[in-house]
């Protein structure tokens, strides 16, 4: 992420004295969110799968003057959440201030939901929706009994719209903004918020932008987001910075599309030869 398209979080230090969970944060927008929270002054608890990846952020971090811990591991393992979990509560003296459940992926992709398998769909579930609930039933009891926290976790546009070949995908996101609203129901009342994010058209090692285009015209970039460009990770994490703010106190329950207004666009493409929108994208 180069350096021209970070932000200034909102103080060097309004995060200072809290504790904060960040699930795949190593790269891309995990990445950038572990990087935005630390820059803020809070205490990170990294977790990632890769190891090296995870130790290449914290030092980043480190030499920027943060603070991180690496707990790396598969976060869809009950053991990886157990550890991640006990480290942070132990670092934040019994309680944590926030948690970001980063991780989800389309992939294992099928052809179409006619070729999927079953070990297919039960590796998405674990990869999008279980993994969040079992981090927020470890971490919340903490939240609950302090009285305060913040969690954000990460859907996708492709929850609120048709996508095809990947309509198992599309579900369980589907089901983390529904968990989001839900459970942000429940737990308000202990002032512990709950919200999500949902990008789309990242340039991420996971979604690189020269994959997407695949040798287009770049000017067309223009016609499939309104924004003109794809995101970039910390388009994603000043969002999430926001949302675990005390700027956000009043906001529970929603999730936040970060997408260029692909999805306000909602199949509306802007015309090539820049003479008005279109909703047939095949047109000049």
């Amino acid at each position: 992420m180069a350096a021209s398209h970070e932000r200034t979080p909102r103080s060097a230090s309004h995060l200072t004295g809290k504790v904060a969970v960040v699930t795949g944060g190593a790269l891309g927008i995990g990445g950038g969110i572990s990087r935005r929270l630390a820059a803020s002054g809070a205490l990170l608890v990294l977790n990632d799968i890769s190891a090296e990846a995870a130790e290449e952020t914290r030092a980043d971090i480190d030499t920027k003057g943060g603070r991180c811990v690496v707990v790396a591991g598969d976060i869809r393992e009950k053991a990886t959440v157990a550890r991640v979990s006990a480290t942070a509560l132990d670092l934040a003296g019994g309680g944590v201030d926030i948690l970001v459940n980063n991780v989800g992926d389309f992939r294992p992709a099928a052809r179409t939901f006619l070729h999927s398998t079953e070990q297919q769909w039960h590796q998405l579930y674990e990869l999008n929706l279980l993994h969040v609930m079992r981090m927020c039933q470890a971490l919340l009891p903490a939240m609950v009994e302090r009285g305060t926290g913040a969690i954000v976790n990460n859907s996708t546009v492709e929850a609120f719209r048709g996508i095809p070949f990947a309509p198992v995908y599309s579900a369980f996101n589907a089901g983390v903004s529904a968990f989001t609203k839900s459970l942000a129901v429940d737990v308000a009342q202990y002032g512990v918020r709950v919200n999500a994010i949902a990008p789309d058209l990242a340039d991420t090692p996971q979604t690189p932008a020269a994959a997407m285009l695949k040798g287009r015209d770049p000017d067309l970039i223009r016609t499939w987001i309104p924004a003109g460009r794809f995101g970039r990770p910390d388009d994603y994490a000043a969002v999430v910075e926001f949302l675990v703010s005390d700027d956000a106190g009043f906001v529970t329950g929603h999730t936040v599309p970060v997408d260029g207004g692909t999805l306000a666009a909602s199949g509306w493409y802007a015309r090539a030869d820049r003479k008005g929108w279109t909703n047939m994208p095949n047109e000049a």
